[in-house]
């Protein structure tokens, strides 16, 4: 469920006030269990739980494949008829879970922070830097927008989603999620991909719909990602990730240009000198 209906006052400067009915983007929390012990909680746009919390517990470094999934339950009961939001994931035993630092990091996080990483040094003793050679064409980057802006719904709507869609190398849109939380979007994404075993992404474009934070490009980067686009700003801290991570990362993404911050020899471009 991407939305609800509520009852608002609309007023316009030179107008009389009336009473109006208007979308809003749901908004709950889900809690993600690993064997059955609590790792986090998040606040998200219901939907696609399963893939939230695969994509999560990826960029976590807490499972690297779908075979360290054995299940995944979504538990939306709980005791005395009360209501609730729980992805219980069973992974394999002998995988050593971290549940202190798990936990710590996840709970002293900002939804638009480093996600407990104390540095950007951390993210590359868990993830290696991407060694893809693929190639992709800059009017392709270019035609993404409209790709995404076409689908989607929730936006269309409320006005209140993120959206995060990976695209194959001929652009085609391979699949795209909204929610509340750009980095809950970008985690059902990935999540998406794990379960569908297409893990590591090295032929595919990542296109978000606003600005573009360390927290994403270390996602991307878990996920194999080799170009990440933005339709906002990134800030300096992605794009150091994006530089040592062998990523391109694009911003300002429009139908006609875009700034390329890294990367930009896997576009095919070569910058001009600029006379001071």
């Amino acid at each position: 469920m991407h939305s609800v209906s509520t009852t608002i006052t609309r007023w316009q400067s030179g107008n009389a006030s009336e009473s109006a009915r208007d979308v809003l983007a749901v908004e709950e929390p889900l809690e993600i269990r690993v064997n059955g012990r609590s790792v986090a909680v998040t606040m998200r746009t219901p939907g696609h739980d399963r893939e939230l919390a695969a994509g999560f517990l990826l960029t976590e470094g807490v499972i690297r494949g779908a075979d360290d999934l054995l299940d995944l339950l979504v538990c939306r009961t709980q005791a005395a008829g009360a209501a609730g939001n729980i992805v219980d994931a069973q992974v394999r035993m002998e995988l050593a879970v971290d549940f202190e630092r798990l936990t710590r990091h996840v709970f002293s996080a900002s939804s638009c922070g480093l996600c407990g990483k104390a540095t950007i040094d951390a993210v590359f003793q868990a993830f290696p830097a991407i060694k893809s050679d693929a190639l992709f064409d800059p009017d392709l980057i270019l035609a993404l927008p409209e790709k995404l802006r076409s689908a989607q719904p929730g936006f269309d709507s409320t006005g209140g989603l993120h959206a995060s869609a990976l695209f194959s190398q001929t652009a085609g849109l391979l699949v795209v999620r909204e929610d509340v939380g750009r980095h809950n979007a970008l985690d059902k994404v990935l999540g998406y991909a794990l379960l569908d075993g297409a893990l590591p992404l090295h032929d595919s474009v990542l296109l978000v719909s606003g600005r573009v934070s360390f927290e994403l490009m270390q996602k991307a980067l878990a996920a194999g990602i080799p170009v990440v686009a933005g339709i906002g700003a990134p800030s300096s801290l992605a794009v150091e990730c994006a530089q040592r991570g062998g990523q391109t990362l694009v911003g300002f993404l429009r139908a006609d240009r875009m700034n390329v911050y890294a990367g930009a020899e896997r576009l095919g471009l070569v910058a001009l000198e600029v006379a001071p």
